[in-house]
């Protein structure tokens, strides 16, 4: 592993030990090792630089490098954990790790907590939550009624906003998800391989499943 380790330090920006981030997340070391092996075709598929930008995330991850998606551009602000429009390779795996079988309830709960919040307010809003469902449905080519997306709007926000002062905070959300699992179900990566097609679309799918049929 010494060997392997030494010319990924060298030749990858943000390279960061296997074993320290496999103590870190829910990945075993030979996982990060599978990972380190994906970021390299990923990085590399623009620009060959180490590092993955937006261009080359939106291409990998949701075969779509153009086409502009408020879900897909969401998804990779959240891997950009250092605010510096690249991920490097621990953000990728530690940002990887939510979607992990292992990985904490509460780290998956708030990471879509965190997706939801556009304004980055600490609370969900309706009209952010009509944003996000209008382009997850544009990313999985579904077409819903404006009344049909209220219709989930309405359902969402009357379980989950206790409150009743029109915004779900984070104790909300919680037992919102806790009371609706299935809003996790596609929170899991139950192998490396499913990376590229798995995790794009795991919040309210279920809801628009069960109003589509």
């Amino acid at each position: 592993m010494g060997c392997f380790q030494s010319k990924a330090k060298k030749q990858w920006l943000g390279y960061e030990d296997p074993v320290v981030l496999a103590s870190q997340t829910a990945f075993s070391v030979s996982e990060v090792e599978a990972l380190f092996e994906l970021y390299k075709s990923i990085s590399g598929s623009v620009i060959d630089d180490g590092l993955i930008s937006k261009e080359e995330f939106l291409l990998a991850l949701f075969k779509n490098q153009k086409k502009e998606n408020l879900f897909a551009n969401r998804i990779f602000d959240l891997f950009d954990a250092k605010h510096k429009g690249v991920v490097d390779f621990g953000d990728f795996v530690r940002s990887l790790n939510v979607f992990h079988p292992n990985a904490s309830k509460e780290d998956k709960i708030d990471f879509t907590f965190k997706l939801y919040d556009l304004d980055g307010t600490g609370f969900i809003e309706r009209h952010e939550v009509k944003q996000m469902l209008i382009a997850l449905l544009c990313e999985s080519d579904m077409k819903l009624a404006d009344e049909t997306i209220e219709v989930i709007l309405d359902k969402t926000f009357d379980e989950a906003d206790v409150a009743r002062d029109g915004k779900i905070d984070r104790s909300e959300w919680q037992q919102y998800v806790s009371k609706n699992p299935s809003l996790l179900k596609i929170m899991n990566l139950p192998y490396l391989r499913d990376i590229t097609t798995t995790f794009p679309s795991f919040i309210f799918h279920s809801e628009v499943d069960e109003i589509s049929t």
